[in-house]
């Protein structure tokens, strides 16, 4: 007699139940179902990892890890414990200068040095080295792709206006000639990269509040006066942009007290009252960041300040003749404590205190040190003057050296770096 003939191990296992198959049947009909949620769900998991990822704190490190995405415009980090403003000038005579000045036509004829006669180009080899770490190379086409789309703006004094210029040579020959352009508004000149929809502006307002020194072409006024309480009188100007960089210091500096009008400017009887500069100071750094705290959004702008641009008219600051300034001077002050006299540090107490105090966040641009050691890069009297010189100036330039503003290329390319960096790897 036959044996029944008993299925092999292998079609036992391919036979399922009912209950098996239905089962089966309804993961697969549910994961069809809710298969493009899912792969949306790990698609913006994936993003958000990657966002984190990509953008860097401008907090102290120890901050917690959430707060490592929050600045605007940051595309990588500097070295831990770098301080980019704490340094030395080493001489460059391969990459420096960044750009030749014959080929920037946005350089005002008070700051082309070469063109009005400067017999040596040694101001312009020299790059700054922090001490134990490096800056990142200023990279032209990455800062106008982060600028796509956004407004810059420098506001402040002339010194303000020589680091926006600088910025526009250092941008602009990556820039076809059809596609940008620089007009003047007043107050206002604006540089517009076309392709990049993308504008770098600058500012007049030397006080930054409303002043009686406040036009842009007709301001040379000894006798200043302040209005209190006056920023949106040029803050208007100002609201929607992006990157803002403040600078507001030498027409403080009268050696007198300042006059600041309690009113109009338009009322028959002015209120003015004379206070000491430290105090004016303080009431217009009160008033700038009031204005940041109420119109910018840290989540979307940057907002930098500037540090004072120190001035060389002393040569027995350094160590020259009693009667000298930065005339014919061709080097830099190796001294690293140096600090002249034309540079007072009780304004950078009011600003620290003032600062520190600031519910919005304001990135310190700290130039001054750095460049109180260049008394070589200032334009002395190479340059276009407001008003004809004297036989008597002819006869000694001393006289009628420039030792405030910088011959460009030079020094302010530097403050353009250091803003670069803190801007993108802060």
């Amino acid at each position: 007699m036959k044996l029944p003939i008993s299925p092999s191990p292998s079609l036992r296992k391919t036979r399922l139940s009912p209950y098996l198959f239905t089962l089966l049947a309804f993961f697969v009909f549910v994961s069809l179902l809710y298969s493009e949620y899912f792969s949306c769900i790990f698609r913006q998991s994936l993003q958000l990892d990657l966002d984190s990822e990509q953008q860097i704190p401008n907090r102290p490190t120890s901050r917690i890890e959430k707060d490592r995405a929050e600045v605007p415009f940051a595309v990588g980090e500097i070295e831990e414990g770098c301080d980019v403003f704490n340094g030395r000038w080493v001489r460059d005579e391969s990459a420096r200068p960044l750009y030749d000045e014959s080929e920037c036509p946005y350089i005002q004829p008070q700051l082309t040095c070469q063109e009005h006669g400067r017999p040596e180009k040694g101001y312009q080899k020299w790059r700054w080295q922090p001490h134990g770490c490096s800056i990142p190379s200023f990279n032209a086409t990455l800062m106008l792709e982060k600028l796509r789309g956004k407004r810059m703006m420098f506001v402040g004094d002339s010194l303000n206006r020589g680091q926006y210029v600088s910025l526009v040579c250092l941008l602009h020959s990556i820039i076809p000639e059809n596609a940008k352009s620089m007009q003047t508004f007043d107050s206002l000149t604006i540089f517009k990269a076309e392709e990049y929809n993308a504008t770098i502006e600058f500012y007049w307002a030397p006080f930054l509040l409303e002043s009686n020194s406040d036009d842009a072409v007709i301001h040379r006024v000894t006798d200043r006066v302040v209005r209190k309480g006056s920023i949106n009188k040029h803050g208007r100007h100002w609201e929607g942009v992006d990157i803002l960089v403040f600078n507001s210091y030498l027409w403080w500096i009268t050696g007198m007290k300042m006059k600041i009008l309690r009113g109009s400017f338009q009322d028959e009887t002015k209120d003015i009252v004379e206070i000491e500069t430290e105090d004016a100071y303080r009431m217009a750094m009160k008033s700038m960041v009031k204005w940041v705290q109420k119109k910018m959004d840290p989540e979307k702008t940057r907002i930098f300040f500037t540090s004072m641009s120190p001035s060389h008219g002393k040569s027995m600051d350094w160590g020259g003749d009693s009667d000298g300034n930065c005339y014919n001077q061709t080097t830099p002050i190796e001294d690293p404590t140096y600090w002249g006299s034309g540079s007072q540090k009780s304004i950078m107490q009011v600003i620290g205190d003032v600062f520190s105090k600031s519910k919005a966040p304001i990135t310190f641009l700290n130039i001054t040190q750095l460049s109180e050691y260049r008394k070589d890069a200032h334009t002395s009297i190479y340059k276009k003057q407001w008003n004809p010189l004297t036989p008597e100036q002819l006869a000694n330039p001393v006289s009628y050296a420039d030792c405030v503003h910088w011959c460009l290329p030079g020094l302010q390319d530097t403050w353009n770096e250091l803003l670069y960096t803190k801007l993108f790897y802060p």
